[in-house]
C-alpha cells in the first residue's frame, strides 16, 4: 500500500532520451509506407483502391486502441500498458517485414497501428514524474523526436527498399522501436495505477466500431466495381448502416462510452470535428495522389519517379508539416483560433485548385504539397487546442478523442475515394490511370474542403493574447 501511495520517482535525462529514441523510432515506422506506396503496389500487384486501404488502416487501428489504451493506463499505469503496446507494434513491424503478400501486410500494419497509442502515453509519464515546467520541455522534446522520426523514414524508405528490398525498411525501424523499448523498460521507473474505473471498458463500443470503419472502408474499396458486384456492395452497405446505428445505441446508453456522443451537442465540439474531418479528406487526397502522381512513367503525363525520389520529394511537405503546429499556436494567441483555421482552409483550397489545374512539373507537385501540409497543420493544431480549451478539464480526453476519430475517418475516406478515382479510370489490361482521375481528385478535394467555410463563419474567434 505504501508502494502504492508513495510519489512518482522523480527521471532524470536518459530515461527522457529512452522515451525520446523510441518516438523517433515509431516516427520511422510509421511513415514508411507513403513514400513506397507505389513500389508496393507493383511488387504486390495492389489496385489503387488496395493501396489506399494499406495507407490509412494503421491509423484506424490507432484511433480504435488510443482511448482505450489511456483508461488501462490510468488503472495499471502508464509503463506497463505503453511496455506491452509497443511489444505490439515490434510485432506487427516483424510481420510487415516478412509479409509475402498483401492480406499478411494488412494484418502486420493493424498490429503497429498500437503505436498511435503509445505517445500518449508517453506524454503522461512524463508529467507524471517530472515537475510542471519540465515536463513542458520533455513533451515537446519527444513530439519534435517523433516529427524527427517521420522524417527520416520518409527519406530513408525509398533507398532501402530499392537497395536491399521491401522487407528491410519495415525491418530495420522495428529493431530500432525493440532497442529503444528495451530502453524505456531500464530506465523508465513504474508509475502507480490510479484508481480503478468501475465502469470498465466499453468493449461492445469499440467491436462495433471497429466493424463500422472496416465495413467503410471495404464499401469504398468497391464502390468503382458497383456494375459487377452490385449485391455485394449493397449488402456492405447494409451492413454498414447496421453497425453505425448499433454503435450508437450502445455508446448512449453506455456507463462509461468510449466515445462520449453527448459531448457533440456542445457547439465548440460539433464543429471541430466536422471541420477536422472535411479537411483531412481534403488533405488526404493530395497525400495519396500526389505520390502517385510521381509515380506515372514519364511517357505518359507523370515523372516516373523511383521510391528514394518520391521520399526526396516529400521531404519538404514533412518540414512544413512539422514547422505548422508552432505557427498554429501563435497565430492562435495573437489573433484567435477561427483566423487560423480560415486563412489554413483557403490555402488548402487554393493549393488543391492549383494541382488540379497545374501538375506538369515536379515543384508544382512539391510546392503544392507543402502548402496542403502547411495548412493541414495549421487547422488540426488550432482545432484540436480549441476544442480542448472549450470544455471542463474533465472533458478534455473526451472531446479531443471525437476530434481523433473524426481526423481518422476524413484520412480514410479521402485516401478510398482517391484510390476508387484512380482505380475506375485505369482501363483493362493498363497499370495507369487516366490524368482526368488526379484532375477530379483534387478539384473534388477542394470543392469539399471550401465548404468548411461555411462552418468556420460561425466558429468562436478564440483566445486572443
Amino acid at each position: 500500500m505504501t508502494a502504492t501511495l508513495a510519489p512518482p520517482v522523480r527521471i532524470g535525462r536518459a530515461a527522457v532520451g529512452a522515451l525520446g529514441m523510441l518516438a523517433l523510432a515509431t516516427g520511422a515506422l510509421e511513415s514508411v509506407v507513403t513514400p513506397t506506396l507505389p513500389l508496393l503496389q507493383r511488387e504486390l500487384d495492389m489496385s489503387p483502391s488496395e493501396g489506399a486501404l494499406l495507407s490509412i488502416v494503421l491509423l484506424i487501428t490507432g484511433a480504435l486502441v488510443t482511448p482505450v489504451a489511456g483508461k488501462l493506463g490510468d488503472r495499471y499505469g502508464g509503463k506497463r500498458i505503453l511496455i506491452r503496446l509497443m511489444a505490439v507494434v515490434c510485432a506487427g513491424g516483424l510481420v510487415s517485414a516478412l509479409a509475402p503478400n498483401l492480406p499478411v501486410l494488412l494484418l502486420g500494419q493493424v498490429l503497429q497501428g498500437a503505436m498511435v497509442g503509445a505517445l500518449p502515453l508517453s506524454f503522461i509519464l512524463v508529467r507524471k514524474h517530472l515537475p510542471a515546467g519540465e515536463s513542458k520541455v520533455a513533451i515537446g522534446v519527444v513530439s519534435g523526436l517523433f516529427v524527427g522520426g517521420g522524417m527520416a523514414g520518409t527519406l530513408s524508405a525509398g533507398p532501402v527498399a530499392e537497395g536491399l528490398s521491401r522487407h528491410w525498411m519495415f525491418a530495420l525501424p522495428t529493431i530500432a522501436v525493440i532497442g529503444s523499448t528495451a530502453l524505456v523498460n531500464r530506465l523508465m521507473p513504474h508509475d502507480p495505477p490510479g484508481r480503478s474505473d468501475d465502469a470498465g471498458i466499453d468493449w461492445p463500443g469499440l467491436l462495433l466500431l471497429s466493424g463500422t470503419l472496416v465495413t467503410l472502408m471495404l464499401v469504398l474499396a468497391l464502390a468503382p466495381d458497383v456494375a459487377s458486384q452490385p449485391l455485394v456492395l449493397g449488402a456492405l452497405i447494409l451492413l454498414l448502416a447496421a453497425f453505425a446505428g448499433g454503435w450508437i445505441a450502445v455508446e448512449r446508453r453506455a456507463t462509461s462510452p468510449m466515445v462520449d456522443l453527448s459531448m457533440l451537442a456542445r457547439p465548440a465540439v460539433w464543429k471541430s470535428c466536422v471541420l477536422t474531418f472535411v479537411i483531412c479528406v481534403g488533405t488526404s487526397v493530395a497525400v495519396y495522389l500526389v505520390p502517385q502522381l510521381f509515380a506515372v512513367p514519364s511517357d505518359e503525363y507523370g515523372f516516373g519517379a523511383s521510391a528514394t525520389a518520391i521520399g526526396f520529394f516529400l521531404l519538404p511537405g514533412a518540414v512544413a508539416a512539422s514547422l505548422a503546429g508552432p505557427i498554429s499556436g501563435i497565430g492562435a494567441r495573437r489573433y484567435g483560433s477561427r483566423a487560423v483555421v480560415t486563412a489554413g482552409v483557403v490555402l488548402m483550397v487554393t493549393a488543391l485548385i492549383a494541382l488540379a489545374a497545374v501538375h506538369t512539373e515536379i515543384w508544382h507537385l512539391v510546392i503544392g504539397k507543402v502548402m496542403i501540409a502547411l495548412a493541414n497543420g495549421l487547422c488540426v493544431t488550432a482545432l484540436v487546442t480549441g476544442t480542448a480549451t472549450s470544455v471542463e478539464q474533465g472533458d478534455t480526453g473526451i472531446a479531443t478523442s471525437l476530434v481523433l476519430v473524426t481526423r481518422v475517418l476524413g484520412y480514410a475516406v479521402g485516401a478510398q475515394v482517391s484510390g476508387a478515382l484512380l482505380t475506375a479510370a485505369t482501363p483493362s489490361g493498363s497499370d495507369v490511370p487516366a490524368e482526368s482521375a488526379f484532375v477530379t481528385g483534387f478539384a473534388i478535394a477542394a470543392a469539399v474542403t471550401a465548404l468548411s467555410l461555411l462552418v468556420t463563419r460561425t466558429m468562436s474567434k478564440g483566445a486572443k493574447d
